[in-house]
């Protein structure tokens, strides 16, 4: 037997709950593991708490991500005893995820705890610090600079925009948190590195299709009217990386920073990237995060927990990241 939070629907609402299941339940896969950690991103608050169509059968096991050990393995790339970490592949919407002491997985979607982590560090790390690696690196590959000038990030609270602030300062640029919640969390996003705060607010009014030049890059986790603002304030040839809608999928904008200034708006996707960029990306991390973020923009829940902190980040509450310990 073994403990999981199951989500089950009733009459068009999703309801949430602890249960003990048996290891036949477990859904076909090649790996199973006993799960150490998971952690709670904006995409499983939506699926717990209904809130989004995130979840596409029923029951299900929510969690896209997940670390733990190895038990048994019919695949030869991991063997009893391996630890490993798996983020994405559409685990916790059509797959039983990581928020349970167990699950079972196909080995592709895999990738061997990076040297240097444990698995409670992953976890602080997850999708939302994978992602963010990988809009760092899309600003890297289209030529963003330190010297080019500074970087927006927004939606900086939360879990991708932590990261993506913290890695951009390791990395020498000149970073501007954009929040909702300047004074709550102001004072952590500066000393994640972030040099200048602004306040949501002063983003929601309508862009207009050319604003003053001010960003050389930008990674936007919020979408519609704000990444529509931020790329109409993007230098000549700068760049923006765009991964998430947590504001919304719309994008009101116009063909002018495209066309006037050559601005690249680059889609960045964690979900379905391939082994090697995962592992190169699972890399960089380790190398580029400080001991301090592991200390300033985490938070440790059980699995008991976890329904209430699911509103709470689906209503914008939640600062950093949050580690689910099984």
């Amino acid at each position: 037997m073994f403990k999981a939070l199951v989500l089950e629907q009733q009459e068009k609402t999703t309801l949430a709950s602890i249960q003990s299941l048996q290891d036949d339940q477990l859904p076909e896969g090649d790996v199973t593991i006993a799960v150490d950690y998971s952690s709670l991103n904006y995409k499983d608050g939506l699926a717990i708490t209904g809130k989004g169509r995130i979840v596409r059968q029923f029951p299900m096991v929510p969690g896209i991500d997940l670390a733990g050990t190895v038990l048994n393995s019919q695949d030869a790339r991991y063997q009893e005893g391996d630890n490993v970490v798996l983020t994405g592949w559409g685990v916790g919407e059509g797959h039983w995820g990581g928020m349970a002491e167990k699950a079972r997985l196909k080995a592709d979607w895999l990738v061997p705890l990076p040297k240097g982590l444990d698995g409670k560090q992953a976890m602080m790390i997850g999708t939302a610090g994978l992602t963010a690696m990988l809009c760092v690196q899309a600003l890297q590959d289209a030529g963003i600079t330190p010297e080019k000038g500074p970087v927006l990030v927004t939606g900086a609270s939360g879990g991708v925009g932590s990261v993506a602030v913290t890695l951009l300062a390791e990395l020498g640029y000149d970073v501007t948190a954009l929040t909702g919640r300047v004074e709550e969390n102001g004072p952590l996003l500066t000393q994640l590195g972030a040099k200048q705060i602004i306040d949501r607010r002063d983003f929601e009014e309508p862009a207009r299709p050319l604003e003053k030049q001010i960003w050389a890059g930008v990674v936007d986790t919020v979408g519609s009217k704000i990444l529509a603002k931020a790329l109409a304030q993007v230098d000549y040839e700068g760049a923006v990386a765009a991964c998430g809608l947590a504001g919304g999928f719309d994008l009101p904008t116009t063909v002018m920073p495209f066309i006037l200034r050559g601005v690249n708006l680059l889609g960045v996707d964690s979900v379905m990237s391939p082994f090697e960029k995962r592992q190169a990306a699972w890399q960089r991390l380790v190398e580029l995060l400080p001991a301090s973020y592991y200390e300033q923009a985490c938070q440790e829940v059980s699995l008991d927990e976890v329904p209430t902190k699911a509103e709470a980040i689906t209503n914008g509450q939640v600062t950093g990241r949050v580690v689910i310990k099984l």
